[in-house]
């Protein structure tokens, strides 16, 4: 009896062992399994990196954002060269002569032609209105307000001439208490300013200097 119990616990125990090398074996599957799944996802995500297209695609378009600004830049540049290169500089005073003549067209119509001769050897613009100063016989300076006008283009080759004009109302009366006696005049677009006689034959101005108006500048052809 004693022999059969000694038996029994026996073949307990080597159930007992086959069992946990079972569990183990499972475990060690697991284990296994999982280290499989996780190297081959890793895997996976380190291929699809290249593949997603954020390295080479990124890169493709910072290239095209680079090369439309190279683009733009260059269309600007060219831009600026075209409307540099169809511009022409404006006339400066000393290149201009100048002179004031009475073109009065009749008796009660006031009228000074200011002519600028281009005598440099460079084309240059004398377009918009000049800046007019009349000096009177008491030394004081009035400068001249603009008429309703609008510039014209005045473009000068060597040799042309622009001319813009004062406008003014005559006084027949003899009794006119402006006495001008010179014009002083800055062309246009420049700082620099030229005196010329107030022309004898011109008619006593009415009124003001206020009165008086520039008008801008056009070309004699």
């Amino acid at each position: 009896m004693k022999h059969t119990r000694i038996a029994a616990l026996a073949a307990l125990g080597v159930a007992a062992s086959l069992s946990l090398t079972a569990c183990g074996g499972d475990d060690s599957g697991k284990d296994s399994s999982s280290k499989g799944s996780s190297s081959s996802s890793s895997s996976s995500e380190g291929g699809s990196k290249p593949d997603s297209g954020s390295g080479s695609g990124g890169s493709q378009a910072g290239d095209a954002k680079a090369g439309s600004g190279e683009d733009t830049k260059a269309e600007a540049a060219a831009n600026g060269a075209a409307q540099t290169g169809g511009k022409v500089t404006f006339c400066k005073t000393e290149d201009l002569a100048i002179d004031a003549t009475d073109a009065a067209p009749d008796e009660a119509s006031g009228r000074i032609n200011i002519t600028m001769v281009n005598r440099g050897s460079a084309t240059c613009s004398a377009t918009g209105f000049a800046g007019v100063d009349i000096k009177d016989v008491d030394n004081t300076s009035n400068p001249i307000e603009r008429g309703q006008a609008q510039p014209r283009i005045t473009t000068l080759k060597a040799g042309d001439a622009a001319v813009f004009n004062l406008a003014y109302d005559i006084d027949s009366s003899g009794e006119s208490l402006a006495h001008p006696t010179n014009i002083e005049v800055t062309p246009p677009n420049e700082t620099h300013s030229v005196t010329l006689d107030w022309p004898a034959a011109a008619g006593d101005i009415k009124g003001a200097y206020t009165d008086v108006q520039v008008y801008p500048t056009h070309t004699t052809k």
